[in-house]
């Protein structure tokens, strides 16, 4: 079933799994960080020059997978044992918000610092090192499904770099301020211009010094569904179309370029409510009808999308609550409590301009009213 079927109901509450060193020995921090990073990343091998302190908080989707990791200076390492005893079988995107990271793979370094992507296979060796401590944000996703969505699959010779920018403010509704979308071929030729420190050309980095369109995309909703108060779900094909636009560049399938950019660019204007397909055609370099079989051949279309997107953003800040873990994790940006608006208040700031629909709409996906769910929360408050 998929999100655009008729009468599915899409997931909207995300219950993040958040996990810190804080609180444990010293002595067992680095073992307990090896095994939490084991069973929801990747394993690595993990040394500290000093007691650890780190923390991560976990999503996981059904193929995708979601964390913000913050930690004093340490060291990783997945080596060739490693992966033969904890094989991932998926590509890595590491998207640094904080400190600096110093990657080393195939005898080679890279120095990625604040706004930077890397991509790398998760079952080659690499080793990466924060000297003085790091916050970022890492999703991985299964090989099949990049494979899925490029026109001429081949091995990643050296890692994908790119530059997402600086974060983009967040305002109250849980909507990033917008970056600018280009139309597919032209995000998909910056994520593939040359500037390669690897031998044979493999790594790549964002033309211009600009931030790539695709990184900053992913960046947005990585943030947002990684918030320890208030997460808003992802669209996990958004995910999977961006990362493979993202590492495949030219050789990514146009058509998840395509979508890509089209619900990249509804990420962005979500809780517009002018928004519609003449200015998302547009902003994808597509044209309306493009657009449409784009959405279709993915079992969706556009305002069925915007309105399950919209739907998700209302329901998670309707839901909001201030559970104990999620307070001590920190609130994300946007973090006004869904209790404290009304149900109308709500509905216009997520882009609906009737409330009377917007109620509909909600009770009918996700089978309980929107004012019912709004005093839940207020009662778990």
């Amino acid at each position: 079933m998929t999100d655009g079927a008729p009468g599915a109901i899409a997931p909207a509450e995300l219950t993040p799994e958040i996990f810190s060193t804080s609180g444990w020995p010293a002595a067992r921090r680095v073992e307990l960080w090896e095994s939490h990073n084991a069973a929801a990343l990747i394993g690595l091998t993990v040394r500290a020059p000093d007691s650890l302190d780190a923390a991560e908080l976990n999503v996981h989707l059904p193929r995708a997978r979601l964390a913000r990791v913050t930690g004093s200076a340490h060291s990783v390492e997945r080596t060739r044992d490693l992966i033969l005893r904890c094989p991932a079988d998926s590509v890595a995107v590491f998207l640094t918000l904080r400190g600096e990271a110093r990657f080393t793979a195939d005898g080679v370094a890279l120095e990625r610092r604040r706004g930077d992507v890397l991509a790398w296979a998760a079952d080659r060796p690499f080793a990466r090192t924060f000297a003085r401590g790091l916050e970022e944000l890492v999703v991985t996703i299964p090989w099949a499904e990049l494979i899925a969505r490029s026109d001429s699959p081949t091995p990643m010779a050296g890692p994908v770099v790119t530059s997402f920018g600086p974060p983009a403010p967040t305002g109250p509704a849980g909507s990033a301020a917008s970056a600018g979308v280009v139309g597919a071929a032209g995000a998909a030729g910056a994520a593939g211009a040359a500037g390669s420190a690897w031998p044979g050309g493999a790594a790549r980095s964002a033309g211009s010094g600009r931030p790539d369109p695709y990184a900053r995309a992913l960046a947005r909703i990585a943030d947002r569904a990684t918030r320890a108060e208030r997460p808003l779900r992802p669209d996990e094909r958004t995910v999977l179309d961006l990362v493979a636009a993202i590492v495949g560049g030219p050789r990514a399938a146009p058509a998840a370029a395509h979508r890509a950019a089209a619900r990249s660019y509804i990420e962005e204007r979500l809780t517009d409510p002018g928004l519609g397909a003449a200015e998302i055609a547009a902003a994808a370099g597509l044209s309306e009808r493009q657009l449409s079989r784009v959405f279709a051949a993915d079992g969706s279309s556009v305002p069925r999308h915007i309105l399950i997107r919209r739907l998700q953003l209302a329901h998670s800040i309707l839901s909001a609550t201030s559970a104990p873990d999620r307070a001590r994790a920190g609130a994300g940006p946007g973090s006004t409590a869904g209790s404290a608006r009304t149900v109308a208040d709500v509905a216009a700031s997520c882009g609906f301009t009737s409330a009377t629909y917007f109620s509909h709409a909600f009770r009918q996906h996700f089978g309980h009213r929107a004012g019912d769910l709004r005093r839940e929360a207020a009662r778990l408050k």
